[in-house]
């Protein structure tokens, strides 16, 4: 029992498994969603995570045009959903001011996570974004993510966040795939 219990937690997914420390932009230059969205957009084309830029930076900026994803929490999910993607994976941008996203002047945004999604996937999706919203709940493993000097550090820091899957779901959709 004990054997398979190690072995359930060396193979459980965290934040970490969808992103890499090349999608990791701890000083994010832009200072509203437009800027922010392209900086971590060409990150992603940079890791040939997506090949053609243009595309995916305009129906990023669309969704978030048509619906703000920014949170009270200080943090925003703007993401596009690809055809033909076969894993999701997601890029963070931290930003030491607070950026204008939404013209909601009510809170500020300085953690974005970037999302792309396949079209077909919803369900591991919402266990990432649940996730998240977890990690944002912690204050001290949100404080860990704005004190790390580096993307390593805060690769380090989503690596402390496990995924939580349903394990019917799981079982009927097979298991998440993290990013490569």
């Amino acid at each position: 029992m004990a054997a398979r219990e190690a072995s359930a937690l060396e193979s459980a997914l965290t934040l970490s498994d969808f992103t890499s420390p090349g999608l990791i932009v701890p000083h994010l230059h832009g200072q509203d969603a437009i800027a922010v969205i392209h900086e971590l957009s060409q990150a992603m084309q940079w890791k040939k995570r997506v090949t053609d830029l243009l595309p995916f930076y305009s129906e990023a900026l669309n969704r978030e045009f048509l619906v703000s994803s920014d949170l009270e929490v200080g943090m925003a999910f703007p993401h596009v959903r690809l055809p033909g993607l076969k894993r999701l994976f997601f890029a963070l941008g931290r930003s030491e001011e607070p950026l204008r996203w939404s013209g909601n002047r009510d809170h500020s945004v300085s953690l974005v996570f970037l999302m792309a999604v396949p079209a077909t996937d919803a369900t591991h999706y919402l266990s990432l974004i649940s996730s998240i919203g977890r990690m944002a709940r912690d204050g001290r493993l949100v404080e860990k993510l704005h004190a790390a000097p580096a993307n390593f550090e805060m690769f380090e820091v989503l690596q402390q966040v496990e995924l939580r899957t349903n394990k019917l779901l799981t079982s009927k959709t097979g298991s998440p795939q993290p990013s490569p």
